[in-house]
């Protein structure tokens, strides 16, 4: 089997470790036999069904959103992310990509930045800054995931779910989505929106994993089984970080 990662405008959004989740999608993939391709997706280039098996889209400052925004809509890329989440390739969006992702997003003096209406979200900057560790307890359906999921969040912007939005999970440790309402993220079919930098990856194999499985489901059709990997590594780090920062 082969699978192809688009990392959606990594030139631009990517701060805080987010490359080291293409990293642990390509190696998680790849210790099971799977071939990985990583094609990169930026301003310029074109985006159709079909060329991209699972989608990444990391943060980025205001500057690298406003440039990012225009493109997703001008190009219609916004378009071509969107119809191929709902025919069920998973996305994974962490903080700037994932507010670009919702209705809008508004920055404290500049107009709105149009999104792709994806997630029923929308961002407002504000004043607060909500830095530092994050745990969360998921409430989504999320095959194998079983525990906690552990990341750093570093945000002004505030996001808050419209109605009928399914939030990834409610938070234990931190802020979240807007810091008031113990949510945090959204989920659409297989698409995940959050504010969880870190890696988040890295730190939670089982969530990785889901994606992969999906990925690889949607393509060929079929249920699709990864075979065990020897996560004690991991799951110690994962295991340490919850009881480090709940």
């Amino acid at each position: 089997m082969k699978l192809v990662i688009g990392y959606l405008y990594g030139d631009l959004m990517n701060i805080y470790g987010d490359t080291g989740n293409i990293i642990a999608l390509k190696k998680r993939a790849q210790w099971r036999g799977v071939e990985v391709e990583v094609r990169n997706i930026s301003i310029g280039d074109r985006l159709k069904a079909g060329d991209a098996d699972l989608f990444f889209f990391g943060g980025g400052q205001n500057q690298q959103q406003e440039l990012v925004s225009r493109d997703l809509v001008l190009s219609l890329k916004g378009k071509a992310i969107k119809s191929e989440v709902e025919r069920g390739v998973p996305l994974l969006a962490i903080c700037g990509g994932y507010q670009l992702l919702g209705e809008y997003y508004k920055p404290q003096k500049e107009p709105k930045l149009p999104g792709v209406n994806l997630f029923p979200i929308y961002t407002v900057a504000s004043h607060q800054r909500m830095i530092g560790n994050i745990v969360i307890r998921p409430i989504s359906d999320i095959r194998n995931l079983t525990s906690e999921l552990v990341g750093f969040e570093n945000h002004s912007g505030k996001t808050f779910l419209k109605d009928g939005a399914k939030p990834l999970g409610k938070v234990v440790k931190g802020f979240g989505n807007s810091g008031e309402d113990k949510t945090e993220g959204c989920i659409y079919k297989n698409a995940i929106g959050c504010y969880m930098h870190g890696s988040l990856l890295p730190k939670n194999p089982e969530l990785a994993d889901w994606l992969i499985e999906k990925a690889l489901e949607v393509k060929y059709g079929k249920e699709v089984k990864l075979k065990s990997l020897d996560d004690s590594l991991e799951n110690l780090a994962h295991q340490k970080a919850v009881q480090r920062f709940s």
